[in-house]
């Protein structure tokens, strides 16, 4: 490329100024195409999917063991290569809506909900992310409130603001909430197809509102 500008009459350092330039300038919209593609490793979604890994592997230990305490399934969870804190397993268990019960050998142990069918049993994919993660959305005015399980809210908002759909404004996430915030003249069915183009079946997901 040096050898371009060269015969083009540039100078050497202006052709190291123009090389440079031009390097830096493919690097960034490399970049650009990595981040806009939909297959960017976001720190987000890479934690979220090593909590879903994690919820999985707190299922199967329950299922499958004896366990009376947080202390023994932090153990097994460490000896299974999942390493957390207690108050990070606590979320995990109130988010599965995890039970203690007496069992035969005069203790208690962990066992996990019965299935009825609901929306929020345990068993429900997790590995359907971001679709797995959303419970619920509301659409009030040009906003839309999308109720997420616990720890989920902010991987989500990143998933959407990494798509950048022309229809959102914006988005501010808590734990398990998410407040979306459209562009004014924009339809709330502009909106849900705009996030079904990556979240396919969110639509399902939208309360009974007029759209």
């Amino acid at each position: 490329m040096l050898n371009i500008f060269k015969k083009k009459g540039f100078s050497f350092w202006r052709c190291i100024y123009l090389y440079n330039f031009a390097v830096s300038l493919y690097n960034y919209s490399a970049k650009w195409k990595v981040v806009h593609s939909g297959n960017v490793p976001l720190k987000s979604i890479f934690k979220m999917k090593i909590k879903t890994q994690r919820i999985n592997t707190i299922i199967q230990l329950i299922e499958n063991n004896r366990v009376g305490s947080q202390e023994e399934l932090l153990g097994l969870l460490d000896k299974a290569g999942f390493k957390t804190t207690q108050a990070t397993l606590s979320r995990d268990l109130k988010a599965l809506k995890v039970a203690k019960q007496p069992d035969h050998e005069g203790g208690y142990v962990y066992v996990m909900p019965e299935n009825d069918g609901g929306p929020d049993d345990a068993d429900v994919g997790y590995g359907d992310f971001p679709l797995s993660g959303i419970l619920s959305m509301e659409f009030s005015g040009n906003m839309a409130v999308i109720k997420t399980r616990p720890g989920f809210a902010n991987g989500i908002a990143s998933v959407i603001d990494s798509h950048s759909p022309f229809e959102v404004l914006g988005s501010i996430a808590g734990d398990d909430t998410i407040l979306l915030i459209a562009r004014e003249s924009v339809a709330r069915s502009e909106v849900i197809a705009a996030l079904s183009l990556f979240i396919p079946g969110i639509r399902d997901k939208v309360a009974a509102t007029k759209l």
